[in-house]
């Protein structure tokens, strides 16, 4: 917490909201959140949910645009399909991906957290949505909760969780089918559980998971689960763009009195009404500071927004601002360490890009057979038995052959010609054989090319042993 917001009026505060004094849970009920700020977050979430559900069922090509299928190590990325040869791109995707995530802490906060983290969005957009329609706002939801086990009590609470484990459940398909893809998992529902005895049983306790989370454990999953919670005490800095309480302009808190000046009265613009804290998720007061419980939702800048203008004050006493800009009233985003991140984000960045430009559809791997040396084929040649491995990262099937360019030689294959399935890796042998005549020495460079349905698709150089001068006299 803000020492200059303690010593403004904030009480300093050495345990969790959710916690009492026995170390009992305290249960938030939240008033619901009204204002532009929400509306915003609610596009931005209506947006993500419907392409989380919707995704699995967009395909392209025949393939879905977004797989993760770690078990067989097969990656599809908005209809880019990548195997397991290019896992090292997806390392250093997820890699950027937490960088940009850090940056973006480093500078506008936890930005991320209220406004696209998963966590908050199921549980304020979607979980808490159904809260409040069955058992209403916050008062009702209070009052519900101290009342004795009635009818009214108990079919409240049993739809509640009804629904909150449909939700769940479906949740759990939805998460399935991106690791399995779409088609899979309708090939599971209509075999029926029995068909798949040890997948029902995974997703029914991934559910039971999912459903405890949203039902039991919410906001406890950002104050104490979530490792970049935790983080941003060390990430942000007086600089960082948080959601921020003016204490130079609010305090003295005072209640108001609409015929009173305030100013003369020695009163900031804060009435005290504690709005910021009825809607708060994680039932802190944003006026003592900057709190790990935070997660810059915004719900306090709409509430204290509607208030000063019932009030006839200036919206904006909280807002998103640093602390330097509300110490100061300065506006610093980019600070040393903020262009250091992005500078490295960038290259990372340029690295990706490039990796992703330079990456093609055959990856092939040609050596010469260990343990065998040269062999005489006919009468005026020699012979190489040579390996070759080829990965198919095409949506197609190939035929796959190899020729020799430099010097003037043969290629025989040996078996029946390759015929390569989409993502699928093949090994096969061929001899390479040259006349005598053109071998001056023991080791002779080849110059290959790899063929695909007639078209060249990559080259490759190996080395050709066969005997020396001495041998060859």
């Amino acid at each position: 917490m803000s020492d200059k917001n303690q010593q403004a009026g904030g009480s300093f505060r050495d345990k969790l909201t959710t916690v009492n004094e026995q170390g009992k849970r305290v249960w938030v009920y939240p008033k619901k959140p009204k204002g532009k700020l929400y509306n915003y977050r609610r596009i931005v979430a209506s947006v993500l949910l419907l392409f989380f559900f919707a995704a699995p069922f967009i395909k392209y090509k025949g393939d879905p645009i977004l797989l993760l299928n770690i078990i067989e190590r097969k990656f599809i990325i908005f209809g880019v399909i990548f195997w397991p040869q290019d896992f090292h791109l997806i390392v250093l995707s997820i890699i950027s991906l937490v960088v940009f995530i850090i940056l973006f802490t480093v500078i506008f906060g936890r930005l991320f957290c209220g406004w696209v983290c998963p966590q908050t969005i199921f549980m304020e957009f979607v979980f808490r949505q159904i809260e409040y329609l069955i058992e209403g706002d916050f008062n009702k939801q209070k009052k519900l909760a101290r009342q004795e086990w009635n009818f009214e009590k108990i079919w409240k609470k049993t739809l509640k969780h009804l629904v909150f484990y449909t939700i769940a459940f479906i949740v759990a398909n939805t998460f399935l089918a991106y690791l399995i893809g779409i088609d899979q998992l309708k090939l599971l529902v209509t075999d029926g559980p029995f068909e798949h005895t040890v997948s029902f049983i995974a997703i029914v306790a991934f559910s039971g998971a999912f459903y405890f989370i949203f039902a039991f454990f919410r906001e406890q999953v950002c104050t104490i689960a979530c490792p970049y919670g935790r983080l941003q005490g060390v990430l942000l800095d007086e600089k960082s763009v948080v959601v921020a309480y003016d204490y130079k302009r609010g305090e003295p808190k005072g209640r108001y009195n609409p015929n009173e000046d305030r100013a003369e009265a020695a009163k900031g613009d804060c009435i005290d009404c504690n709005s910021c804290v009825q809607v708060c998720p994680t039932n802190i007061d944003i006026r003592n500071g900057t709190q790990l419980e935070c997660i810059n939702c915004t719900a306090c800048i709409d509430a204290c927004n509607t208030v000063m203008d019932r009030v006839k004050l200036p919206r904006g006493l909280i807002r998103y601002d640093s602390e330097k800009g509300i110490s100061e009233r300065t506006k610093t985003i980019f600070t040393p360490r903020a262009i250091a991140y992005s500078a490295f984000l960038t290259a990372l960045l340029i690295l990706v890009g490039t990796l992703f430009t330079l990456r093609t559809d055959f990856e092939t791997n040609i050596f010469r057979q260990r343990g065998t040396l040269f062999q005489e084929y006919g009468e005026n040649s020699y012979s190489n038995i040579y390996q070759f491995e080829i990965v198919n990262k095409t949506r197609q099937t190939h035929k796959v052959e190899v020729k020799l360019l430099e010097p003037e030689g043969e290629i025989v294959t040996m078996g029946e010609p390759m015929v390569i399935e989409k993502g699928e890796v093949k090994s096969g042998n061929f001899l390479a054989v040259l006349d005598k005549n053109r071998l001056s020495s023991s080791n002779t460079k080849l110059k290959l090319a790899v063929y695909s349905d007639g078209k060249q698709i990559d080259t490759y150089e190996v080395t050709f042993v066969g005997p020396n001068a001495l041998d060859k006299q």
